[in-house]
């Protein structure tokens, strides 16, 4: 039933790779990617993919050009091997944020780099929690946007706490459908963060919390954690508010510069993020607070769908 389905990886995250290919009960195919001393990449395949339904594992993060290009040469190689269908599975999609023009003579590089994906030779791409839903009409070709919310719900349902002692916060008001629809699948409260961010400056000032957080377990919702600041500093604003705990909830870890750091020494209780983007062991040695949550299976169960022709709505509940 899946002798013709392949699943590869590049450097991006090749645990994550192994965990879904463990999941999918197919062993990974034997890769070659590295780069020559003068700084170009290079990809050899070394399994028979002609006629095959290949699945690329390899998210867009840091660093994340490295990363893009070793897609791009990947999506060649299995085209001129003559692969009948490549299929990007890509957990974090870089350049996410820059999916509008909202400032003059600047780039729309979400909308570039589906170009390129597109032009390379992809068929279909797999994706999760985009930063914008919109960067789906970016591409071409077919996307299977995945969401990690059931993930996430399933944990903190598991920890048995009381949903009336839990309200879930949005960061800003840009994020309040997505925090909405998680309390709403937690069946529990919801606040709104409000802030404004100050010219020049990439740090927020958080100026008010809309709702109810006093003696509640407040759980920040957002789709990524960078730097930290926003986070961190709403989080001082729930604890200044009477909250008694506060837990972040993001799904893409990308804990640039000092953010582990920062993030030990604030007031946040918990981090729980997935696995879409790789947590190098010397990050993780810096914090307790970090809690990963693995996305593997939700990705192997959309990629044996996919190749079957099945519908992937059933991953969504």
């Amino acid at each position: 039933m899946f002798s013709k389905l392949k699943i590869m990886t590049g450097n991006a995250n090749p645990l994550l790779a192994k965990e879904i290919a463990s999941f999918a009960g197919i062993p990974l195919c034997e890769t070659e990617v590295f780069k020559f001393s003068n700084d170009e990449s290079f990809v050899k395949i070394n399994d028979n993919v002609r006629g095959s339904d290949v699945f690329i594992v390899q998210p867009t993060c840091y660093p994340v050009n490295d990363n893009t290009m070793e897609l791009l040469i990947m999506i060649d190689a299995l085209k001129r091997a003559s692969a009948l269908r490549v299929n990007c599975v890509i957990p974090y999609y870089g350049y996410g944020r820059s999916d509008k023009k909202d400032q003059p003579r600047v780039p729309i590089t979400a909308k570039l780099l589906a170009d390129l994906i597109t032009v390379a030779g992809a068929n279909r791409v797999i994706t999760l929690d985009l930063h914008a839903d919109q960067i789906q009409g970016f591409f071409d070709i077919p996307v299977d946007h995945l969401y990690s919310m059931p993930i996430f719900i399933r944990y903190f349902k598991g920890l048995g706490i009381e949903t009336d002692e839990i309200v879930i916060v949005s960061p800003d008001s840009g994020g309040a459908n997505r925090a909405r629809a998680f309390a709403k699948r937690l069946e529990c409260s919801l606040a709104i963060g409000d802030k404004r961010r100050v010219a020049n400056d990439s740090n927020a000032e958080v100026l008010n919390v809309i709702g109810e957080v006093k003696d509640k377990i407040a759980i920040l919702y957002d789709d990524m954690i960078d730097t930290g600041g926003t986070l961190i500093r709403i989080s001082e604003k729930l604890h200044e508010l009477g909250a008694k705990q506060v837990y972040a909830c993001c799904v893409h870890g990308i804990l640039s510069n000092n953010a582990v750091e920062n993030l030990e020494n604030s007031t946040i209780d918990k981090l729980f993020i997935t696995n879409s983007v790789p947590l190098p062991e010397e990050k993780r040695a810096k914090s307790s607070k970090i809690v990963q949550l693995s996305i593997a299976e939700l990705l192997a169960s959309a990629i044996k769908k996919i190749h079957l022709e099945e519908s992937i709505s059933l991953l969504f509940r």
